[in-house]
């Protein structure tokens, strides 16, 4: 449903773009800015702040660089490529993403110059990773584990911790260091580049950019609860910056590992500098405007509390896969509370399980699994679909929103069956497969083979477009041609925590 926007770009950009230069004119135009998050295709931020771009943070950059030049570091953890760490939104590895971020700046006109390998062991895949990259000329740079951290600062800040590590070389006075995903080592890559600079007499500074939790809005705002959800699975959550309220009196959000970490990354840079500290606070260290960006507060807080439903599926899906531990989706159900939210205030929960049991009423005496699906579309309407034996519930669902969209009645077929057996008998009499149905992926190539001959399916795909954004729900989790038709689609997708089938391998 079309709803008011909630953020402001033009604004943010105005206000966060002012705050970076102001930060670089205070060191020796020199300045180390840790970009948290994610720069590329924030969607997570997209869903909380309703109107906010996925790519304004890389408008920021193109912002940047059109005033004075940028240099971008990216960094990942040796250790993320070693257990092929995934980026679920886009269902690739880690190192993956890395690649995938290095076109993508590249096509906004914004170069990577160097790719930073943290805490490198030698582990095998780090190392053909690195291959990788060295071969197509790319600057590759190893760091090791900081001798002394956290807690030596003697040895942190000698020849046998930071000067271990080799300098990257930068020309620009603005240098961005970004990495797929938490502790990919963003932080200590800036700071043994601060202190080799040092050394050489370059007067540089360290900064931290993240959008969240937003340090100026209230610690258990839904937007900063969204946040700890996001990150129920690494253990993160808000609090207070005692910090900042000591310093100056005025209350302000931040995460416990920016907490944690602030007391020893102060007497690095005390040391590194040999002076005091121009930080009293990790608040002190951010240059975060999104706050300000904030138009209209009851959207994003409806927004955000969505989100936190969205985010209590995705864990109780994958602690039924076996990718998390109980304690993530137990967490996630807890803050669900504190907001005083149900899992059926996501609209589409309800139809989908009215679906599925259609279904099973439908065909009684039947043993096999009966999935439903629902979606609400941009002006409200909430559609469903069934599986059967030619089709995924998904598919059925996609199908049927595109046929509500271009006005197409339900007795019309989009999909005529001399393809659809066509289809199945390559699966099965081909192929030699265990399973006929179309999954979205096939039934999307399906509708693109029947627009050729069929005008109305012509059309049906035009509509494809106005699916991006909309919320889909599942009675039972995705096949992995659904998901990655669903991802591809663009809508905001969860489901429950039941598998479609009894077998354990599914392809």
């Amino acid at each position: 449903m079309v709803k008011a926007p909630g953020f402001d770009n033009k604004k943010y950009l105005s206000e966060q773009t002012a705050a970076i230069f102001e930060r670089v004119q205070r060191f020796d135009n020199k300045l180390y800015l840790e970009f948290g998050g994610k720069i590329l295709f924030d969607l997570h931020a997209a869903r909380v702040l309703p109107g906010f771009d996925p790519n304004v943070k890389m408008r920021l950059l193109q912002e940047l660089q059109k005033k004075s030049p940028i240099n971008v570091i990216l960094t990942i953890y040796a250790g993320d490529i070693e257990r092929k760490k995934m980026r679920a939104d886009f269902g690739i590895t880690y190192d993956a993403d890395a690649l995938k971020q290095i076109d993508d700046f590249a096509e906004w006109g914004i170069t990577i110059g160097s790719v930073v390998i943290t805490r490198y062991e030698d582990q095998p895949a780090a190392s053909l990773f690195r291959n990788k990259l060295e071969r197509r000329g790319i600057r590759v740079y190893t760091h090791r584990k900081t001798r002394g951290y956290p807690t030596g600062v003697e040895t942190i800040v000698s020849e046998e911790g930071y000067g271990a590590n080799p300098r990257i070389e930068t020309s620009a006075p603005l240098v961005i260091v970004t990495g797929p995903g938490p502790n990919s080592g963003k932080l200590a890559t800036c700071l043994s580049q601060l202190y080799h600079d040092h050394i050489k007499g370059i007067r540089s500074g360290y900064a931290k950019f993240e959008t969240f939790p937003i340090w100026n809005i209230p610690l258990k705002h839904p937007v900063n609860v969204a946040y700890e959800a996001a990150t129920a699975d690494i253990r993160d959550y808000n609090c207070i910056d005692h910090f900042h309220l000591e310093a100056y009196g005025v209350q302000s959000i931040n995460y416990n590992r920016d907490m944690e970490v602030f007391p020893v990354v102060r007497r690095i840079l005390q040391k590194i500098t040999g002076e005091e500290s121009l930080y009293k606070s990790p608040t002190d260290m951010g240059v975060n405007c999104a706050g300000s960006g904030i138009v209209n507060d009851d959207t994003v807080r409806e927004a955000a509390g969505l989100e936190v439903i969205r985010r209590f599926y995705r864990y109780s899906c994958e602690y039924a896969m076996g990718l998390v531990d109980k304690e993530t989706a137990e967490r996630v159900s807890l803050l669900l509370n504190e907001l005083g939210l149900k899992l059926e205030d996501r609209r589409v929960v309800i139809p989908a399980r009215e679906a599925a049991a259609a279904g099973k009423t439908n065909n009684k005496g039947s043993e096999g699994i009966f999935c439903g699906a629902a979606m609400e579309l941009p002006d409200g309407t909430i559609v469903a679909g069934q599986n059967s034996e030619l089709m995924h519930a998904s598919s059925a669902l996609v199908l049927n929103a595109v046929k509500h969209l271009a006005g197409v009645p339900d007795r019309i077929h989009l999909l005529p069956p001399n393809i659809t057996q066509s289809i199945c008998h390559l699966k099965k009499e081909i192929l030699r497969g265990k399973r006929i149905s179309l999954d979205v992926e096939e039934t999307l190539v399906a509708l693109s083979i029947s627009a050729i001959s069929n005008p109305v399916a012509a059309e049906a795909i035009e509509r494809l477009k106005e699916l991006r954004g909309c919320e889909v729900h599942l009675t039972h989790m995705p096949t992995p041609g659904d998901e990655a038709g669903f991802r591809k689609l663009g809508v905001n997708l969860t489901s429950e925590p039941e598998f479609a089938t009894k077998s354990l391998f599914i392809n």
